[in-house]
């Protein structure tokens, strides 16, 4: 079973630097963005932002307690 994204860690401007799995382990947003690639992280998608790179994001599913952005941190 994959891990699933329980809290995240902020930089200074807000933006998602780190994650916390629910296996307990602490990946920051490149190797999350790897991990969701490969299907190590559940719950995720990645899409093309209109700067053309690709972004992580909590698939939609109309509950918007669960986006990464809502997520407690740590």
């Amino acid at each position: 079973m994959a891990d699933h994204i329980v809290a995240v860690r902020k930089d200074e401007q807000g933006r998602i630097v780190e994650m916390q799995l629910s296996s307990g382990s602490v990946v920051d947003y490149k190797e999350a963005h790897n991990m969701a690639r490969n299907g190590l992280i559940e719950r995720v998608q990645l899409i093309r932002g209109k700067d053309g790179k690709d972004h992580l994001r909590s698939i939609p599913d109309g509950d918007p307690s669960n986006n990464l952005d809502q997520l407690p941190t740590f």
